[in-house]
């Protein structure tokens, strides 16, 4: 973005602007793209799939202006629609593009197939559309093993492929595989790969370090929680916060796990390591929780989806590691961006996403302080009130603190204003420390007072008592929930447009230009 500074001269000197060809290559504005992209895709990050067995799917170019508006800087495609890679050009927006598992024939048994696929969706859109990998073919060790002896030879014919366009470098090739390839996978130290696939695992272990390239793995808490009937808690498959007692310990090496996403990626790096590889970092390509099912599948709740989803983006872009490997966060890609409504029962199949195939939100999500990521969802929509079990005469030195020395805003819990009832000690704690926090900026250690108070999700506010950190306060009444499509998607379109037509060579002239009429920042 351009510095407020110069908006006045930048002005006087539009016209100039459009006097470049509109189809003119900016070679400049590519390699900076590049640069950016290699650099952030250093850092941890949290992307989404997108499946496309939906009704009424967005167009590419809606589609597109959604994921600006929502902040999403990494996708993953289940092909390589070329309409989305072209709407794609220019955003920065990185994707990971995918063979579908019916193509592995082809292009296995073919270096000219192989080659012909990345040239008509690879080259003829890269680096304009940033593709950061390419998946070949979907869990094919498990959903089509008579498929594994393609495998190998689609991937390494589409590498030969990239490095004849010299995209290499640039560009991973792997293959996403299933959690079941692993057995025994807690304790994580005793995990292995089904020696049934060894013949396939050891030469595709090898390829990915010889080339750099992640093991692409699916991992579903959820299916461990079902599958495990009991065994595996449901507060560990969620993220919640555990007691010491509650966490799960390997007893071979006494790392505490405290959440079973955790215990999968391990279990996958002890494996590789019992093959000889330990230079192959894990890339997660799916994990996500259904938010609705039928009888069979009670714990597909919203709340449940809602609780999942929120705590694995914070997990993630806490950047903390797992036990074996806290110097190792793995990025990872939800599952998935929209309900894919068209899918074949269970109900659970049809109900991944995070929104309605119509760009709705198909529940709410919490994710405050974690960065960018889906920021015009409810990344700020925390309140801190009394915990329950406090006696009420630390609740009111709590209380006393918080509207004196804190400098809270207590006028609305005075006789006769709109939150003095109920008219008791936890309930005025409740809102005093919401607006001590909320004045705080929500900062780390503002909602605590001594141990009694607690950050939630819920609104508090409760009829004509709306709390300092709720929507309601600033005439915002409605849900806001993982936002919608709206001016704000016609606004990007709209700079779109115009930054396509200007390219980085101008830009840096202009700037270059102005550089003497500039004040010292």
């Amino acid at each position: 973005m351009a510095n407020s500074k110069l908006t006045t001269f930048l002005i006087t000197i539009i016209f100039f602007f459009f006097t470049v060809p509109s189809t003119a290559k900016s070679s400049t504005l590519v390699q900076e793209i590049k640069q950016q992209s290699q650099q952030q895709d250093k850092e941890p990050f949290v992307g989404v799939n997108i499946g496309t067995d939906v009704s009424n799917l967005l167009s590419p170019t809606d589609l597109v202006s959604f994921l600006q508006v929502q902040k999403i800087s990494h996708i993953r495609l289940y092909d390589a629609n070329p309409e989305i890679l072209k709407a794609l050009a220019k955003t920065k927006i990185r994707v990971i593009i995918n063979v579908p598992n019916n193509q592995l024939l082809a292009i296995g048994s073919s270096n000219t197939t192989a080659a012909s696929w990345i040239g008509r969706n690879v080259v003829a859109y890269y680096p304009e559309t940033l593709i950061t990998d390419i998946a070949v073919g979907d869990e094919v060790l498990t959903t089509v093993p008579s498929s594994a002896p393609l495998l190998l030879p689609a991937i390494q014919s589409l590498y030969s492929a990239l490095v004849a366009a010299n995209l290499h470098t640039q560009i991973k090739v792997s293959t996403p595989q299933a959690a079941s390839i692993i057995l025994d996978t807690f304790p994580p130290s005793q995990a292995f790969f089904n020696q049934s696939l060894t013949s396939v695992m050891v030469p595709l272990l090898q390829f990915l370090s010889r080339t750099e390239s992640p093991l692409m793995m699916n991992l579903y808490p959820y299916y461990v929680f079902m599958e495990n009937n009991g065994v595996v808690p449901l507060d560990n498959s969620l993220f919640k916060p555990l007691t010491p007692s509650k966490e799960m310990v390997d007893p071979n090496t006494l790392l505490h796990y405290t959440n079973v996403l955790d215990a999968m990626i391990d279990a996958s790096y002890v494996s590789m390591k019992n093959l000889n590889v330990t230079d192959v970092v894990v890339l997660v390509t799916e994990s996500g929780w259904p938010s609705k099912g039928d009888s069979k599948e009670p714990y597909a709740t919203v709340d449940n989806a809602d609780t999942y989803n929120s705590n694995l983006i914070k997990h993630v872009l806490d950047r903390s590691g797992t036990p074996l490997h806290p110097e190792i966060t793995c990025s990872l890609y939800m599952y998935e961006l929209f309900n894919e409504d068209l899918k074949s029962p269970p109900v659970s199949e049809a109900n991944w996403g995070l929104f309605h195939s119509n760009s709705t939100p198909a529940y709410l999500l919490h994710v405050s302080g974690s960065g960018t990521f889906l920021a015009n969802d409810t990344t700020n929509q925390t309140y801190c009130i009394a915990m329950d079990g406090v006696d009420s005469k630390t609740l009111q030195t709590a209380l006393d603190w918080a509207c004196g020395p804190g400098r809270a805003n207590c006028n609305e819990i005075q006789p006769g204003e709109n939150c003095y009832q109920p008219n008791n000690v936890k309930n005025h704690a409740s809102y005093a420390f919401d607006s001590y926090y909320q004045k705080e900026g929500k900062a780390s250690g503002s909602c605590d007072f001594k141990s009694v108070a607690m950050i939630t999700t819920t609104d508090p506010s409760h009829g004509s008592c709306a709390f300092p950190g709720s929507k309601k306060v600033s005439n915002k009444t409605r849900t806001v929930v993982n936002s919608e499509v709206s001016g704000a998607a016609e606004r990007l379109k709209f700079n779109t447009f115009h930054s396509s037509q200007i390219s980085g060579t101008t830009i840096a002239f202009c700037i270059l230009l102005f550089i003497p009429f500039v004040t010292t920042r």
